[in-house]
């Protein structure tokens, strides 16, 4: 049931976000221009030359001259930005994709903003909360679930416990194993 770590952001439009972080710029590199881009996308191809990508919360437009694999991220090389001094106001600034040029998913896997937010029953019906966060852990994301009172149940994000994810409905049906809940939590 994985999520993918585009992280949602921009202004909504009809329910979600206008735009996806795909990246957060970490530093000026070398003396041409390039920027350091931690990578927050699985798809990491949708960033080379001639794309048009956002920066920052006012969503400043930038297209990609350059790119290229550096360590865990890439280097990205912007038109009309040629020095150090010039992309370094980008420096942790994060990077944007629009929402519709977002890649399609294959069913059964979601972006994280379709799951945040979203009603989570047990398999009974009885309401646990609503997702409120999901935590990257290396071997499978963790939704967090966060009822009324405050509340949280830590949730992997594993096909033992994720059933059923209705998107239209904005409801998630969960299998609770033994040690997730206390049984006094779910009384309560």
């Amino acid at each position: 049931m994985p999520g993918h770590a585009n992280r949602p952001a921009g202004s909504p439009a009809a329910g979600g976000p206008a735009f996806l972080a795909v990246g957060k710029v970490r530093r000026p590199h070398g003396v041409t221009g390039d920027v350091l881009v931690e990578l927050y996308t699985d798809f990491p191809e949708r960033l080379q030359p001639n794309a048009v990508i956002y920066a920052g919360e006012t969503h400043n437009p930038l297209t990609i001259r350059r790119q290229r694999t550096h360590n865990d991220g890439v280097l990205l090389a912007f038109d009309d930005f040629t020095t150090p001094e010039q992309v370094g106001r980008f420096r942790n600034q994060m990077l944007y994709i629009v929402l519709a040029d977002a890649v399609e998913l294959p069913e059964g896997e979601f972006y994280y903003y379709e799951l945040l937010g979203l009603s989570v029953l047990d398999e009974s019906g009885k309401p646990l909360g609503k997702v409120t966060e999901i935590m990257q852990t290396g071997a499978n994301d963790v939704y967090v679930v966060t009822d009324d009172a405050g509340h949280e149940i830590l949730l992997p994000a594993i096909a033992d416990v994720i059933l059923d994810v209705d998107l239209d409905s904005e409801i998630m049906k969960v299998h609770l194993l033994p040690g997730l809940v206390e049984d006094g939590d779910r009384d309560s």
